[in-house]
């Protein structure tokens, strides 16, 4: 059974860091590219970045470009978001999800962890 756990999430401040941490279990990660997703109170879900399979591509929604960098390891099953300068509208609950391919099909999502922005 195909399943992925967010961590890390949690209130910073303004301008602060935080990195989330997804970990498969059930499958092998390097099976599928991986995305990181958000929804905030109120809104759809949307797409903030992925990775794909080797790790040698990467996208990013223009609202996270040059703050969030997503990276992944294939030996420890774990993709990770590493986000800076984070700003209140960053808050929302972040999910994680493997995908055939990056803007394709998922075929399992996280629980998601919430992060929360705010002085």
């Amino acid at each position: 059974q195909l399943q992925l756990v967010e961590s890390g999430g949690g209130l910073v401040q303004p301008g602060e860091s935080l990195r989330l941490s997804c970990a498969a279990s059930g499958f092998t990660l390097d099976y599928y590219a991986m995305g990181w997703f958000r929804q905030a109170p109120g809104k759809e879900r949307e797409g903030v970045s992925c990775i794909s399979r080797s790790g040698g591509s990467t996208n990013y929604a223009d609202s996270v470009k040059g703050r969030f960098t997503i990276s992944r390891d294939n030996a420890k099953n774990t993709v990770y978001l590493q986000m800076s300068s984070l700003t209140p509208e960053d808050t929302a609950v972040y999910f994680c999800a493997a995908l055939l391919y990056c803007s394709g099909p998922t075929r399992s999502w996280g629980q998601g962890t919430q992060v929360t922005v705010s002085s």
